[in-house]
């Protein structure tokens, strides 16, 4: 994630601000020009006719539109179809952090020039469901032809926790679900018949039986040797679960990658074999590079350095997977995927 600039005095903002601490102005992000910006409504002098979004007053967004959008909704907010009501305080709260993550998921989506049609308006698109675990529809999280359903209580740390010890999984959190279900959609988008026959020959057949498959996941667990060819356990279910569970870790890379590059974070003269890897001293801005090996070697020394600094204060690695030859090589062929098809 980019770090941003006040328009007015040059401060620092971060991506979910409405105001700049510095100046004390009212700010939004504005995603077409990808920078923060006073809305003309809380500051004549600024001449930019842009408004909040129409969720800013829910406190759930703080994105610009255009004053004469027919939209009142952002681009983001624009793709909820079903979201708790004020009425109901505590589901309404775990909407407000869903929404956090959400509002990143867009912004990078946006960054990969990948489509964002609502499915409101478009059979071929994006809707987001927010809702309760004793939902009517008794869905769980996951995603149906275009319909990403997150339950709320994914928003609860300690039932997230529960969960992540119950399905022995080493990462579990609300922008990981978002990126993990928005790559089941994109699969659907991606593949014409000559992607279709690369995608088999790294992932394997998608046309065996998915259900069964998830079945006997469930009752026989990961193969003893899944890290060697996969990124998580759940990856070996299937290879639509290997695709997703991959897509996440290239939205994961890329992420990272940006903020660090944002931050001008550099990497100094060294004799260890990660540094060593490195082909530039300053973390580059993946988006804008072809070479997926540049983005990987330079991911790998930001997150063993990141590792590094959460075990000085006792915590959790913040990225604690190792990437088999295997893995890598499906992470090049998404990277590929998205630069072939922005360069066609």
């Amino acid at each position: 994630m980019k770090i941003f600039k006040c328009p007015s005095c040059s401060s620092t903002v971060f991506f979910e601000n409405t105001q700049c601490l510095n100046c004390k102005n009212t700010l939004g992000y504005h995603l077409e020009t990808n920078a923060f910006a006073v809305p003309q409504t809380y500051n004549s002098s600024f001449t930019n006719n842009l408004k909040f979004c129409y969720n800013h007053k829910y406190s759930v967004c703080n994105w610009l539109i255009a004053q004469s959008s027919e939209n009142k909704f952002c681009v983001a907010c624009s793709l909820n179809r079903k979201v708790p009501t004020q009425s109901d305080e505590e589901s309404f709260k775990k909407w407000q952090k869903l929404e956090i993550a959400k509002h990143r998921l867009i912004y990078q989506l946006s960054a990969l020039n990948l489509p964002l049609h609502s499915k409101i308006k478009n059979y071929i698109g994006i809707a987001f469901d927010f809702l309760s675990d004793n939902n009517k529809e008794k869905k769980l999280t996951g995603h149906s032809n275009g319909v990403i359903t997150i339950l709320l209580s994914e928003a609860d740390s300690v039932h997230r926790e529960q969960l992540k010890k119950q399905m022995d999984e080493r990462y579990r959190t609300l922008l990981g679900h978002f990126r993990h279900e928005i790559g089941h959609y994109y699969w659907m988008l991606l593949f014409d018949n000559e992607n279709l026959q690369k995608f088999r020959n790294i992932f394997g057949n998608e046309n065996i039986d998915y259900g069964e498959s998830l079945e006997r996941y469930y009752k026989n667990g990961a193969p003893s040797n899944w890290n060697s060819n996969y990124i998580s356990k759940y990856a070996s279910a299937h290879p639509w679960e290997d695709w997703a569970e991959t897509w996440a870790h290239y939205l994961h890379i890329m992420d990272t990658l940006e903020t660090a590059n944002s931050l001008g974070m550099s990497f100094s003269a060294s004799n260890t074999p990660i540094q060593q890897k490195i082909t530039t001293s300053v973390c580059p801005n993946p988006y804008k590079i072809t070479d997926f090996k540049v983005i990987f070697d330079a991911s790998i020394a930001l997150t063993c350095a990141a590792n590094s600094l959460n075990r000085s204060m006792g915590l959790q690695d913040i990225y604690p997977f190792v990437i088999p030859s295997p893995v890598y090589k499906k992470l090049e062929f998404i990277h590929n995927i998205l630069k072939n098809r922005n360069n066609s």
